[in-house]
């Protein structure tokens, strides 16, 4: 048995329809959907890929964000998780702790078995789906960035048969060429000559295309339907071959998206309240504001007095979603108005001292796509952006198909998320789930009718201070928890 993943970057579930994506409907009407399916926080890619691949959430393997300061150094450091070559450097310096816990090319390498990753995305994301594959001989090829490419030969071999690496296009064009060069890669090198144990096959579409065109723009939806008859080429061979040979596929997505309304700069509002805030550690810099669109902050000095008074600040700020700061107890943060970081699952020593999303709502964009939300970059209005904690951000993709799991057409409605797929793949290899996994075994699609299906239970959290008020919400399978929305209103 053999698995192969299939990622659509950012691609939102509702955008799944026959005039769009025909070939992810046929995979739905050969296998399962799971329809109540969501990511981790925050609703970022360089935090959802990692607990795909550790089977855990943020608190347990520690890519707290796409970017994030390093205090186990002194000065601290700013540390962006796009640079692949920054990622190697950092592991070699921690003795192999950049993840704080093991990884399924890991876990699969001790086995024996092998793990294949072949992506589109930043170099820094595509080493996080096998960060370590150079030290077991395992493949790793990206569609554009040759740094984060291993071995070197088998690159040499993937250009001669399939052309060069393709350039990275502007960030304001749609990247067909890199989606078209894995997918050949995939289907001419990689399994013809490895056939490894599981496959990662990752599309950095449609991401870019919303963040730069808009999540329903005509643009972005061209890119997903670019990348839908990519994904065709696979799933016709899968149909031709690989289903024979017991593939099992398994498509997913890392986030949604949703649309940035208005455009706001917490470095100017807490410079105009006092603070001497900076983008990056500096000796004048008394908070530092990571840049993005989820909400870090550092503190030189993060006293509970300190912290309480910053919260304080922004949650008097209309554009302020839910917030989270150390735990004062089960529910509590440190500061008033606050939730404990540990209920969102970002209590982790390179976690933020204060942790927050913008405010967002159930608006309609001009494409008619519900969710938007307060955003800080750059852009324009109109744009897609996730990170966040509304349900539009945090759902994702999941569909099953393959002999592993039993049910043409099926839909699932039990609640599941990006976590689940590391131990559901061990357990079907029959190799054993590391402790640190929080993910669980999706039964209800491997063994569908043989037991009743596990029973769901939902739960609320709030907090407030003044007029601010916030809600999150959870619902617990087992002895999984997955986030379900997290609000805030005046």
């Amino acid at each position: 048995m053999r698995f192969l993943i299939v990622s659509f970057d950012g691609l939102r579930p509702d955008l799944v329809a026959p005039d769009l994506t025909p070939n992810l409907c046929r995979l739905q009407a050969q296998g399962i959907t799971l329809s109540n399916h969501r990511t981790v926080y925050p609703s970022e890619t360089r935090s959802a890929f990692p607990s795909l691949v550790t089977g855990s959430t943020t608190s347990r393997h520690g890519m707290v964000g796409n970017i994030y300061v390093d205090r186990s150094v002194t000065p601290s450091r700013y540390i962006d998780t796009a640079d692949a070559v920054l990622l190697r450097k950092l592991d070699l310096e921690s003795g192999g702790r950049l993840m704080s816990t093991q990884t399924l090319g890991e876990i699969l390498a001790s086995a024996g078995r092998s793990l294949a990753v072949l992506a589109t995305n930043s170099p820094g994301t595509t080493r996080f789906f096998h960060h370590k594959a150079e030290d077991f001989g395992h493949v790793r090829l990206s569609g554009h960035f040759r740094e984060a490419c291993t071995p070197d030969d088998l690159l040499a071999e993937a250009e001669e048969l399939v052309g060069p690496l393709p350039p990275k296009p502007p960030s304001t064009k749609p990247d067909k060429a890199g989606q078209d060069w894995i997918t050949s890669a995939f289907l001419d090198v990689i399994w013809p000559k490895y056939r490894s144990d599981v496959t990662v096959l990752s599309y950095g579409e449609p991401d870019l295309s919303s963040h730069f065109h808009g999540t329903g723009a005509e643009v972005t939806r061209a890119i997903i339907a670019h990348c839908d008859r990519q994904f065709g080429r696979v799933l016709d061979w899968w149909e031709a071959e690989g289903r024979a040979e017991g593939v099992q596929i398994i498509a997913i997505s890392d986030h949604g998206h949703i649309t940035g309304h208005t455009q706001v700069s917490v470095v100017e509002r807490l410079r105009d309240a006092g603070y001497r805030p900076g983008t990056a550690p500096a000796p004048d810099v008394d908070v530092v504001v990571v840049p993005g669109q989820v909400g870090a902050l550092y503190l030189p000095d993060p006293s509970d007095e300190r912290i309480a008074r910053i919260v304080a600040t922004i949650t008097g700020e209309p554009w302020c979603g839910p917030v989270f700061t150390r735990a004062k107890n089960d529910i509590e943060g440190i500061a008033l108005g606050s939730l404990g970081s540990h209920l969102v699952f970002i209590d982790h020593v390179r976690a933020p001292d204060v942790s927050f999303c913008f405010r967002a709502n159930d608006s309609v964009d001009p494409f008619g796509l519900v969710g938007g939300t307060f955003y800080e970059n750059s852009r324009r209005a109109g744009l897609g952006v996730h990170g966040g904690l509304h349900p539009r951000e945090l759902v994702a993709l999941g569909v099953v198909a393959g002999s592993a799991f039993p049910g043409q057409g099926a839909v699932s409605v039990v609640p599941s998320g990006i976590c689940d797929f590391a131990p559901t793949i061990l357990h079907l290899l029959e190799i054993a789930q590391p402790e640190s996994m929080t993910g669980r075994v999706l039964t209800e699609v491997v063994e569908p009718g043989q037991k009743a299906a596990p029973e769901s239970r939902s739960e609320a959290f709030d907090a407030g201070l003044g007029r601010f008020r916030q809600v999150l919400r959870r619902v617990q399978v087992g002895a999984s928890t997955y986030i379900e929305s997290g609000t805030a209103e005046w």
